[in-house]
Parts: C-alpha cells; structure tokens; sequence
C-alpha cells in the first residue's frame, strides 16, 4: 500500500505556531514516529505553503497512490483549484484537521474539499493522521 500525506500552507510549523491549537510536536517528529509505527506501508510526506505546488503534487501522484490524506490548512476553505485537483485523480483522498473546523471561526467551517474525499477528520489533533492511515489499510 502506498500512501502520501499532503499538508498545505503553515504546517510546517506544528510545534511552534498557536500550541493550544495544534499541540507542540512538529510535523517531522511526529511522521517519523508514524513511519516505525505503519512500517508495513510505503508512506510519503509532501509540504507546501504554495497552493500550485499542492495541486502539482496531487496531479503527480493521484493515478498511482492507493490513498491521499491532506490538510490543505487555509487552502481547505479557500482552494477551489486544489478541491478540482483531488477531484480529478483516481487515488482517494481523506481530509484532515488537527483542530475541530466546526468551533473555530465562521470561515473555517466551509470546507471546498469534503464533497470529492471519502471521509473528513477533524478535532483528533495529530492522532486524525493515523486515523486516516488505519482507514485506507482497513478499506484495501
């Protein structure tokens, strides 16, 4: 099974931005606790703070990879290039938040990418990535 993680813009800086939000462990601690703990697949990470480079990845990706998981961060409610982007490939994707979108502010909760992925989670905080992965194991 091979899977990739694809997060959008500041999320690069898990660990140092508004801990009360999103904790205090950064992205590459936690993916590489996830690559020893899921050691029986093959799973990728791709960052980008730029909407295009996203969107590249998804294309790049999209006909091959069993499964897309994505936080698009602030793309998620603005993006609708990066929801026609998952939209177009064959790969299923899974949407994830760390933070519960639905108590955040008003604009966070539209998200233009939950109708063309197979589930949303939201509010796990990192855990909602591993979720994410058990479901494509589960669903194969």
């Amino acid at each position: 099974m091979k899977l990739i993680i694809i997060n959008g813009p500041n999320l690069n800086l898990l660990g140092i931005r508004e801990k009360k939000i999103y904790g205090e462990v950064s992205f590459d601690s936690f993916y590489k606790d996830l690559l020893k703990k899921f050691n029986n697949i093959e799973l990728e990470y791709f960052q980008s703070n730029h909407e295009g480079e996203l969107i590249e990845k998804i294309q790049e990706i999209g006909f091959t990879y069993d499964g897309i998981i994505i936080n698009a961060g602030g793309f998620t409610h603005t993006s609708v290039a990066l929801r026609d982007a998952i939209a177009s490939v064959k790969s299923p994707a899974v949407e994830v938040h760390i933070s519960n979108i639905l108590s955040r502010e008003d604009f966070r909760k539209k998200s233009y990418l939950s109708d063309v992925c197979s589930g949303i989670v939201s509010g796990l905080g990192l855990m909602g990535y591993e979720a994410a992965i058990k479901y494509f194991l589960e669903k194969k």
